[in-house]
């Protein structure tokens, strides 16, 4: 049907009159802020890739060499949290299988009390005592050591005379950390990679790394190696491919009696992990990396002049260059060793995997250097495979329904956390002050800093600034200001702290309404990486990008709650110089996670007056203790146990100081609304 002309003019009229007001009314403050997070620790992570690269340039002798390698693993022990003590084995033989050419011995250890590692031992027949030993490192595989790619690979080694420990890896074969002790099934996704991140993230806040329990089962699998007459303590070597290439970089490099090492698909370089596929897994994270400049090679570096094999496909999903990168780095350290033949590098054109090309390089490498130079024709030495209940070294296929006693590395945590916290000894407000601003690095900010005002509406007669805070160079604050009804002079103000977003709770009517309409000067902003300035959900190489985020933030030696906190307190700068605003009145009104940005800032800020929030965020122990745990990435602060809790906090603000729920009808109300 046509409308009359004069009508379609009133019609389009009227739609172009309501988008106007509509947009008008939108309280976006800024479209272009979703990269800006990435982009700041984008900058802080090349200036740290800049200085490592001065550093290793600056190498040109042993004496150097030496020198970084002390380093190395000083640093390396400090960022995974040290080592826990060597304690018994009890190592025990659970069964055995016999093949020809070789008998596979079913072994259960453990690597800390109570933390079962199952293994199977690969023993030739036909080979000369005492044997060289490799431990077999299993990668990201479900099956973990009885996945069909790698028990190639013990089983050609066994047959070419090499005795091997292949272990299971901590979330995978039948060391799954979560099962449903009724169905006895894993609650998690089988594989590693999500296991290890749900445990890997609550560890962080203990001041450890689960890649300590990836390096001691191995350091432990050592041990167990030497105390058989059957091995050659002086021909151990390590050897796995992708997450097994990364167990046996970490293992070669901080334990000096592994005498040869193959890492496959997993050496390259952090430049060119950040600007492609991003951190990957929690083993992978260690606290302060980048920041204390470390990279891919200084693992190679460590095991020099050990013979090393770096193994990699030219189209893994782990860039070619950046391996390529590290190689030549490696092979002009060796040189400096004067053990340039002990660096190998071996490329193929295929994708990520332990393809029959890598392992043939694998048997030669590890024939040349641990067999007096025996030549090798590279060749898989497999008839047939074996099955899992073969291999299986605990009665069920699980150490965790096998064994009633066993702990898993949720359990050693929350074991560590409980310990931080009875051992913690009170702290006055003054004191906490001191270890927050450390511990967040925080700067001394007296400066209102710098504010944009990009836009303003009005609402039932509450008037809307839109403001960009300038925090600092590179970060803009998107806010919000609301300002009573008939407002004159001097008013109250509140800072309004909300995950979800500023505009999640500025509806007419919400609890930013309310609080306005009460007199007070509201300004709602959104701390990066919330709200306007979170980052596009992407899931870069498997791995979300609000994992990645906080990952990028870590290894740059910061977090995510330093970051908006250090906002928070820009966001107090300016509300300070407002000329409507009382002196000495500001509030802050959070919810959830937002609490813990309040409180950090409430310790160290005087002029804060309360802290009132909606809903109560999780405790950092209390995370710490979930049995499957679901902690967001974004409020991890590393080794923050070690230091306080957020009750520790409240407690030290003392009971001058009001926090509170909204829903409690006790000003006074402490604690208890800490989860």
């Amino acid at each position: 049907m046509k409308l009359p002309k004069s009508l379609l003019v009133f019609t389009l009229t009227f739609a172009f009159v309501f988008c106007c007001t509509a947009s008008s009314q939108s309280l976006t403050v800024d479209n272009n802020l979703g990269h800006m997070v990435r982009k700041y620790l984008d900058q802080r992570a090349n200036h740290q890739f800049a200085e490592r690269q001065n550093e290793i340039a600056a190498i040109q002798d042993k004496v150097a060499v030496r020198k970084r390698q002390a380093y190395i693993r000083k640093t390396i022990l400090k960022e995974i949290g040290g080592f826990p003590a060597k304690t018994p084995l009890h190592a025990t033989i659970t069964g055995t299988v016999d093949r020809p050419g070789y008998t596979i011995e079913k072994l259960v250890y453990q690597s800390l009390p109570h933390f079962y590692v199952t293994a199977d031992v690969y023993v030739p027949k036909n080979a000369p005592k005492p044997y060289p030993a490799v431990l077999g490192l299993a990668g990201h595989s479900p099956d973990g050591k009885e996945f069909s790619n790698y028990q190639t690979v013990w089983i050609s080694l066994a047959k070419r005379g090499f005795l091997v420990l292949a272990i299971d890896p901590l979330g995978q074969g039948e060391r799954i950390q979560h099962l449903d002790p009724k169905t006895r099934r894993p609650f998690l996704r089988p594989g590693g990679t999500m296991a290890h991140m749900t445990d890997g993230l609550p560890a962080l806040l203990t001041g450890t790394d689960i890649a300590r329990y990836f390096i001691w089962d191995g350091i432990r699998g050592i041990d167990y190696l030497e105390s058989r007459p059957d091995v050659d303590k002086s021909r151990i070597a390590t050897a796995g491919n992708s997450g097994g290439g990364t167990q046996s970089a970490y293992i070669a490099a901080m334990d000096q009696r592994v005498a040869a090492a193959v890492i496959s698909c997993y050496l390259n370089s952090s430049k060119a992990i950040w600007d492609g596929p991003g951190p990957q897994d929690s083993e992978q994270v260690f606290t302060d990396f980048l920041v204390d400049h470390l990279d891919f090679g200084d693992f190679l570096i460590a095991i020099a002049p050990r013979p090393a094999l770096e193994e990699t496909a030219t189209y893994d999903f782990f860039p070619i260059a950046g391996a390529r990168q590290t190689r030549d780095e490696a092979k002009r350290i060796f040189n400096l060793m004067g053990a340039g033949e002990k660096f190998g590098y071996f490329e193929y054109a295929d994708e990520h995997g332990w393809s029959a090309p890598r392992r043939g390089a694998a048997y030669k490498w590890l024939s040349r250097w641990l067999k007096d130079g025996t030549n090798d024709d590279g060749k898989d030495l497999v008839e047939h495979l074996n099955t899992p209940a073969d291999l299986n070294a605990t009665p069920t296929g699980q150490v965790l329904s096998s064994y009633p006693d066993a702990k898993n590395v949720q359990s050693i945590t929350a074991a560590l956390a409980d310990r931080l916290r009875a051992e913690a000894k009170p702290k006055s407000r003054e004191q906490l002050a001191i270890v927050v601003r450390k511990l967040l690095s925080l700067p001394r900010q007296t400066e209102a800093p710098a504010v944009d005002t990009v836009g303003s509406l009005d609402r039932d007669g509450v008037h809307i600034e839109k403001i960009n805070i300038q925090s600092e160079p590179g970060i803009l604050v998107p806010g919000l200001v609301f300002s009573p009804p008939h407002s004159s002079g001097r008013n109250p103000a509140v800072l309004y702290l909300n995950p979800a977003g500023m505009a999640a709770s500025a509806a007419p009517g919400g609890a930013i309404d309310q609080i306005v309409r009460q007199g007070n000067v509201v300004l709602a902003i959104d701390p990066r990486g919330w709200g306007e300035s979170a980052p596009p959900m992407t899931m870069d190489s498997g791995y979300p990008s609000t994992y990645q985020l906080p990952m990028r933030a870590i290894l740059t030696g910061t977090s995510m709650p330093a970051m908006q906190t250090r906002d928070v307190f820009s966001a107090i700068r300016y509300l300070e110089s407002r000329p409507d605003v009382k002196a000495g009145s500001i509030s802050l009104r959070t919810t959830g996670k937002a609490t813990n940005l309040a409180l950090f800032a409430a310790v160290v800020e005087p002029s804060i007056k309360a802290v009132v929030c909606d809903k109560a965020p999780l405790t950092y122990l209390a995370m710490t203790q979930e049995k499957v745990g679901k902690v967001d990435p974004d409020v991890i602060v590393p080794g923050i146990l070690r230091d306080f809790d957020l009750p520790d906090l409240e407690r030290a603000l003392g009971p001058g100081f009001r926090i509170q729920s909204h829903a409690a009808s006790s000003a006074t109300k402490t604690s208890s609304n800490l989860r």
